[in-house]
């Protein structure tokens, strides 16, 4: 990308063979398996030091792969699935970054965490995913629309739950930057500011981005943001002023946002609406509509 994007069109260059697809996806879980095996058996591994050489060509070979960035999953497997076949996704040259709240809501979230784990995936973590680490602990009690009783139940809970906690709060490149929900007005280095936090415990600029739609110039959020509060409060991305593209979700009722500095991609694929996709090196977007209407609105 590498440039402030015009709105690309919501379009597919044709699906690609799901069973092929399905055939690697298998293949990448065995594979997993086989390596975490390896590793159990052997014990620690030796350090290894890499070359500058070395550096340099898995920067230009990381920078080659597309960037695929999918709007709020919540437990959508199925759907994510599709949407993964309509853009064609090759593992080995593509990266995918959910824009967090990978469970809850839908019906499949450890299938959800299962599937992007074995396609080594990115993204960062989102208020769901916040929740569920928090009843996962114990730490609060989980609420009466709530799904994650099969994730919570499952042989590979804590390691679906493990990696899920691995994924961070904000996750940057030179042309975009990937939040949840929102940043706040006065971040200038929001990965800096994000980083480290833990996803147990209760903390204000874990909350922002996780949480925020809107807010004033000073980052101030109003008591409620449904119906829309009235000034000062605007959206929050109204205040960025880049030079990134801020890529969200978390805002199902607004749908998507396409600006020359912001793209919001839930799509509330949850309730009934469409799981949406943003190829960066394209700048383009790709949708899939929802198979069913698995939530009702908040």
């Amino acid at each position: 990308m590498g440039r402030e994007a015009g709105a690309g069109p919501v379009a597919s260059r044709g699906p690609r063979d799901g069973g092929a697809l399905r055939a690697e996806l298998e293949r990448r879980r065995g594979a997993r398996a086989a390596r975490v095996r390896a590793a159990r058996d052997a014990g620690p591994a030796p350090r290894t030091r890499f070359g500058p050489r070395a550096a340099l060509l898995d920067a230009v070979n990381a920078r080659a792969k597309r960037r695929i960035f999918v709007g709020d999953v919540q437990g959508c497997r199925a759907e994510l699935e599709l949407l993964l076949e309509r853009v064609r996704f090759d593992p080995a040259a593509d990266e995918l970054h959910p824009v967090g709240d990978f469970v809850n809501r839908g019906p499949d979230s450890a299938g959800v965490l299962r599937l992007c784990s074995a396609l080594d995936a990115g993204g960062v973590l989102g208020n769901h995913d916040v929740h569920a680490l928090r009843v996962a602990r114990g730490l609060r009690s989980a609420g009466e629309r709530d799904t994650l009783d099969e994730l919570l139940r499952a042989d590979d809970r804590d390691e679906l739950l493990a990696w899920l906690a691995a994924r961070p709060f904000a996750r940057g490149w030179d042309d975009v930057l990937l939040v949840h929900a929102g940043v706040h007005p006065r971040w200038t280095e929001p990965e800096r500011v994000l980083a480290g936090l833990d996803p147990l415990v209760e903390d204000a600029e874990l909350a922002f981005a996780v949480a925020a739609r809107y807010c004033d110039a000073d980052g101030a959020r109003p008591a409620r943001d449904w119906p829309a509060p009235g000034p000062p409060f605007r959206p929050w991305f109204d205040f960025w002023r880049g030079p990134r593209t801020v890529v969200f979700g978390h805002w199902a009722r607004m749908g998507l946002v396409v600006l020359p500095r912001a793209r919001g991609l839930d799509t509330g694929c949850v309730w009934g609406g469409k799981l949406t996709a943003w190829i960066a090196e394209e700048d383009r977007l790709v949708q899939v509509d929802a198979l069913g209407t698995w939530a009702e609105h908040e």
